[in-house]
């Protein structure tokens, strides 16, 4: 039904605009150099209409003044004169428009026809393919998500930055920077040292977290976490392949309320902690944390997951834990290969949501005992390469009392746009939280 209404209509088109660019571009040739760059000859609708723009490109590529004879030699040699509707009609282009000082409005309605038929193009094809059933649902739903969101963020225009206008903008920039005194110019992780040396987590970055097994790399992000989305109230999300929202939940409300987590798995409390916890509960109420916990998750319902937390909650920072447990669509390559696959798929979705995305990874136990490195990452190339930012967790689990604070380390082991180095820290283990080492 949704097929036979689509083609019985005619697609969104503006004659009398496509028109008018052609006519102002005949009547004012300066304007080409402008209106190239914002407009591209498959967004026009009418045939005749795009081979003429695309002659007039080809003269320009040629720094050939376009006008009515030159346009018409043009498609002469290049054969389309007929398919382009004759001399006459080109002719005639220059009388559909009185002046070319609205050239930039005519292309605009041009534009905006074709971001019209893409929509109704992207919908066929869903109907379509909604017929298929060697697809699976939610495959199709990734594909659609994908599409819109693409093309929601398509800008036509290639623009060309003038190192003044560049000098400018960074300059103003530093300035307000300056003013407000604010050292953190992404999502800042709520450790002072850390944030420092990366100045918050920036938008469009991927950045990995590698420990050895039971370090506390899920202790740590939730550590960040709190700090994120309890005390700062900045929308987060997180996407838990390991445990379950409850026992994420008891982890976090352990962190927030100091109560340590064996007591709150045994519930034996005394008064003082239930009233930490009433605390801790008053705190975490309504704080923008989202969490999915759907275990064996593919890449594809996470990007999918992902999109729809920053276009519906406003998320701006994800969290992923971790690596190791993502599916693949080919279970069956080779593990690197797969690695490979989701490394570079997580940096590409960081870009296209322009939100920094973390994620938590495995490191060799090859490791034991020793500060980890870059090449003890699983599926380490692929990593290394697309991460923005590698931080490692070090700390000694031999030790004399589990229930003392003790020290350990993050080690900035890779930073694309800054320095490395480590940072002190101090681990809580009743309550697996890190925290700063002056505040401890």
């Amino acid at each position: 039904m949704a097929a036979a209404v689509l083609k019985d209509k005619v697609p969104p088109h503006n004659a009398e605009a496509e028109q008018a660019v052609l006519g102002a571009l005949l009547l004012d040739w300066d304007a080409v150099t402008d209106i190239v760059t914002i407009l591209r000859a498959d967004r026009f609708y009418s045939l005749q209409n795009r081979i003429i723009y695309e002659a007039m490109i080809a003269l320009a590529q040629q720094n050939i003044t376009g006008d009515t004879l030159t346009v018409i030699n043009q498609l002469t040699k290049d054969g389309s004169l007929e398919k382009a509707g004759g001399a006459a009609y080109i002719a005639d282009l220059t009388g559909k428009v009185p002046t070319s000082a609205n050239i930039k409005y005519y292309a605009d309605i041009v534009i905006d026809c074709a971001y019209r038929r893409d929509l109704i193009k992207i919908a066929s094809e869903m109907h379509a393919s909604s017929f298929d059933e060697t697809h699976e649902s939610v495959e199709l739903i990734e594909d659609a998500e994908q599409k819109i969101f693409a093309l929601s963020q398509r800008n036509e225009a290639t623009e060309i930055h003038k190192i003044n206008d560049v000098l400018a903008e960074t300059i103003e920039l530093i300035n307000k920077r300056y003013q407000s005194r604010n050292q953190f110019t992404g999502v800042p992780s709520g450790f002072s040292k850390l944030d420092t040396m990366t100045s918050g987590f920036q938008n469009s970055e991927f950045i990995v977290i590698g420990a050895r097994p039971s370090i506390g790399k899920t202790a740590l992000a939730l550590s960040m976490m709190e700090y994120i989305s309890v005390d700062k109230r900045i929308p987060c999300g997180f996407f838990s392949l390991e445990m379950s929202y409850e026992l994420i939940g008891q982890r976090l409300f352990s962190q927030v309320s100091r109560v340590p987590g064996n007591k709150l798995r045994s519930g034996f409390l005394q008064i003082q902690e239930f009233q930490r916890l009433q605390d801790a509960a008053g705190r975490c109420y309504d704080a923008p944390l989202f969490i999915i916990d759907t275990p064996n998750m593919k890449l594809l319902d996470i990007r999918a997951m992902a999109r729809r937390l920053v276009a519906n909650h406003g998320v701006k920072i994800i969290f992923i834990d971790y690596i190791g447990l993502i599916v693949t669509e080919d279970r069956s390559a080779p593990v690197f290969e797969q690695v490979a696959e989701i490394s570079k798929s997580l940096k590409a979705l960081a870009r296209e949501l322009k939100i920094p995305i973390v994620a938590l990874s495995q490191v060799s136990r090859d490791a034991e005992g020793n500060e980890p490195t870059l090449a003890q990452i699983r599926g380490s190339g692929a990593v290394e390469q697309d991460a923005d930012v590698v931080i490692f967790i070090h700390r000694d689990r031999k030790r004399d009392d589990p229930y003392e604070p003790q020290d350990a380390k993050l080690i900035v082991a890779k930073q694309r746009n800054g320095a490395t180095g480590t940072v002190e820290m101090t681990f809580i283990p009743p309550c697996a939280k890190f925290e700063n080492k002056a505040d401890h």
